[in-house]
C-alpha cells in the first residue's frame, strides 16, 4: 500500500471568511474527498494551496489559553 500524499500540517480550523483550511489551504469538500480523489486531482488542487494561503487570515479568531497565560506572565512579571 502506498501513503496518499496531503499538504495537511495538522492544524485543522477553517476560516470563515475565505472557508481555506488554515494549515493547509484546502476546503471542507475537499478534506473530506481527499481519499477518494486520484493522484492527478490532488495535484491539480495542491497546485492553488500557496495562492489560497495568501487569503487566509493569519490571526487567531480568539485569544488562545497558551496566549493568554503569556500575557498574564507578563503583566505580572
Amino acid at each position: 500500500m502506498t501513503a496518499i500524499e496531503s499538504p495537511c500540517i495538522l492544524v485543522c480550523s477553517v476560516d470563515m471568511k475565505t472557508g481555506y483550511c488554515f494549515g493547509c489551504g484546502r476546503t471542507r469538500d475537499e478534506i473530506a474527498g481527499w481519499i477518494g480523489m486520484t493522484p492527478e486531482m490532488r495535484r491539480e488542487v495542491m497546485a492553488v494551496l500557496p495562492a489560497r494561503l495568501e487569503t487566509v487570515e493569519r490571526r487567531p479568531r480568539r485569544e488562545t489559553r497558551r496566549t493568554r497565560m503569556a500575557r498574564e506572565r507578563g503583566v505580572a512579571g
